[in-house]
Parts: C-alpha cells; structure tokens; sequence
C-alpha cells in the first residue's frame, strides 16, 4: 500500500523535483579525465604537477566540469595546460576510486607542449622502459599496458 502511495507522489512530482530528491538521497561523485599521450618517437608525456603528491610526476589530466563530456574535458584540460591538441583519441578504461571515476585515454600529439598552467612545473617525454621514480603504481601499469598493446584499439572517442 505504501509503495503504490510512494509510486504515485514520484510520478506526480515535477522533474526538477525528482531530480532534487535524487541528488539528495544518492552517493556523490567526482570524475576526472586522464590520457597516455605518445608521439612520433614512441615516448610517453608525463607532467610534473604541482598539486600531486609525492614525486608529482603523473599522466596529463584533470576533472571533468558539470556535464561535460570526457573526451571534450581531456582535451580542454590538454589544451589548458600544454597547448597541445590531441590527434586518435581513445577511450581505454573507466575506473572508480572509492567515490571518484576516472576515464582513461590514449592519444597521440605531434607537437611538444609548452607551461600554460602554474600548476605544471615541468614536463617531459619518457620512454616507456625508463619511467620517472615516484609515477604512481596504477599509472604506471596503465602505461605498460598501453606499450604492450593490452588495452583494445577499436573504441575511437568522437
């Protein structure tokens, strides 16, 4: 009986309504974009970063703004930092993280990135068997799989 109440009220509720009691009742979430970035010479870009932990060095990214998109949101974060625009994006893998998604890209760019962000103290190309001491252990398996060709190819992001 109290089900078909509960049933009735929801679908009379407007839907900005149900929206608000669907925020409100369910767990929060970040989201955040990452990419490997190779190019013509089979290296990989890693940026230092300011705000990470430990040794800072890690995979270009950053956090996805209020409905947009991943593919687009690695791309302005790219863009933002480095200046560099990415050329066969693919999405890899999506993984949480306790209450955080992230989702994984590979890409390739031609060009070298330049500081356009205070948040980047360096940035260089490494080679994939020669990875910066530090790089944190799940990135630098996301790497290693890159290399060896773990990952599917197919799914190109639009």
């Amino acid at each position: 009986m109290l089900r078909r109440i509960v049933k009735k009220i929801w679908k009379t509720l407007p839907p900005w309504g149900r929206r608000r009691i669907i925020l409100l009742t369910q767990q929060k979430f970040t989201a955040s974009a990452a990419a490997v970035i190779t190019n013509g010479s089979g290296k990989v870009l890693l940026l230092n970063h300011v705000l990470r932990p430990r040794s800072g060095w890690g995979m270009p990214g950053g956090f996805l703004e209020r409905g947009e998109q991943p593919q687009d949101g690695i791309r302005r974060e790219i863009r933002e930092e480095t200046g560099i625009e990415l050329d066969d994006l693919r999405n890899i893998r999506v993984r949480t993280i306790g209450s955080h998604i992230e989702f994984i890209f590979t890409a390739v760019s031609p060009c070298d990135p330049k500081f356009l962000s205070r948040e980047i103290i360096e940035w260089k190309w490494f080679d994939p068997a020669e990875l910066p001491k530090g790089l944190p252990g799940a990135q630098r398996i996301i790497i290693e799989k890159v290399f060896s060709g773990e990952f599917d190819k197919t799914t190109a992001a639009v």
